[in-house]
């Protein structure tokens, strides 16, 4: 799932620059940033397919830093171009940033905000949106990272409305993925942008992956705490909830064992983990449903009252709005990738045909693109209050 939002009327006003051409991509590069992921926008952008069908763009790669540039593996990459190339590019890809804790080089942030305030559109792959936002670029504005450092982003930057859920956040002139893989999905997404749905799907057919991934981060997340929480008060709260995802209980009832009133416990909770209390706690009674219609027997109705559920309507409705299946089609398509074998039967339930629950640490599947929902996109007006509804999806400019 992505959002792609219009862009704010101040980025939608802005012209490119009289230097700076459309087709033009720049990459910036750095010192022990992840080869993965910078090699993608060269893959994207850098190479001449127009015999199928794919408009070529004309691409500079730059050095953020003095070289050589050190990464995966301890190879050293010599760019061809400095940060002076910049100014001649309509897009500027910042694939990944090699430590979310340092901040980055001033020259290539001024860099960064030249190229903006002259119309360039801005790109943040992965931990790339760390550079984003020590350059301003994220202020007030829906951004995405890799899940497992969402919180961190949050926490340093405020400003930033920052949304673990999402595959990448399109804000018109600044654009931001998720980790690795996303990082593809947004590359195909601004060549959709650019040139047209057939374009894009040109590219995909021959990059192997889908022209459209359905659904957002939330199949990849894991129940383990950020980091950063550990010694907060907080902590032993969030902990409790996870160990009573089966009871119905609600945010009010969390503030009150963190002795906050709610406003203040909404705050605290999202400056930690990156998410509002309601859509992290909708998020995490979904993983744990997810779990258990992966490895036991219990009806749809059973699963919603296992995990907290009022009933087996509302386990249905959030279910399909993260992953994009009902509840029964996920589970008959996980057993249909996975023999009935592997399933561990609980020697406590095998005489009532049950099978035993995964422990909070096993990591959940991911759902078969076949059984995806079609891609739709959805706005609001606003970003989504703590006290609303967690419906995961696409977020316009607030």
């Amino acid at each position: 799932m992505s959002h792609d939002s219009a862009a704010a009327p101040e980025a939608a006003a802005r012209k490119l620059s009289g230097r700076r051409r459309k087709e033009i991509v720049a990459v910036l590069l750095f010192s022990g940033g992840p080869i993965f992921e910078s090699s993608i926008p060269l893959s994207v952008f850098g190479i001449d397919r127009q015999d199928a069908g794919v408009p070529r763009y004309r691409l500079l790669v730059c050095a953020g830093e003095e070289g050589p540039l050190r990464t995966t593996g301890g190879l050293e990459l010599t760019a061809p171009q400095g940060l002076e190339a910049i100014s001649r590019a309509g897009t500027v890809v910042v694939p990944a940033w090699r430590s979310i804790t340092s901040p980055p080089p001033q020259e290539a942030l001024d860099a960064l905000r030249r190229a903006h305030e002259e119309g360039a559109r801005i790109v943040g792959l992965c931990t790339g949106a760390f550079v984003l936002a020590a350059a301003g670029l994220l202020d007030g504005r829906p951004a995405t990272t890799h899940w497992m450092y969402a919180p961190t982003l949050a926490k340093r930057y405020p400003s930033v409305h920052v949304d673990p859920r999402e595959l990448f956040v399109d804000d018109g002139d600044v654009l931001t993925s998720a980790g690795t893989a996303a990082g593809i999905d947004l590359c195909l997404h601004i060549v959709r942008t650019d040139h047209g749905n057939e374009a894009a799907g040109a590219l995909a057919r021959r990059l192997v992956v889908p022209p459209r991934r359905q659904g957002g981060q939330e199949r990849y997340l894991d129940r383990s705490l950020p980091e950063e929480i550990g010694a907060d008060p907080l902590a032993e709260v969030v902990a409790w909830a996870l160990e009573h995802l089966h009871e119905q209980f609600d945010v009010e009832t969390l503030a009150a064992r963190a002795y906050m009133s709610r406003r203040t416990f909404d705050r605290r909770f999202r400056s930690l983990t990156g998410s509002a209390p309601l859509q992290w706690l909708i998020t995490q009674r979904v993983l744990q449903a997810q779990r258990l219609l992966e490895t036991s027997d219990y009806s749809v109705d059973e699963v919603a009252g296992r995990c907290g559920f009022r009933s087996p309507v509302a386990l249905r409705g959030h279910f399909r709005r993260q992953l994009g299946s009902s509840p029964a089609a996920y589970r008959a398509a996980y057993r249909a990738r996975r023999p009935q074998g592997d399933r561990q039967p609980d020697p406590d339930t095998a005489a009532a045909g049950t099978s035993r629950p995964l422990a909070p640490s096993d990591p959940p599947a991911a759902l078969s693109p076949e059984n995806a929902v079609p891609f739709q996109t959805r706005r609001t007006a606003t970003p989504m209050p703590a006290g609303a509804a967690s419906v995961p999806g696409q977020r316009s400019a607030p």
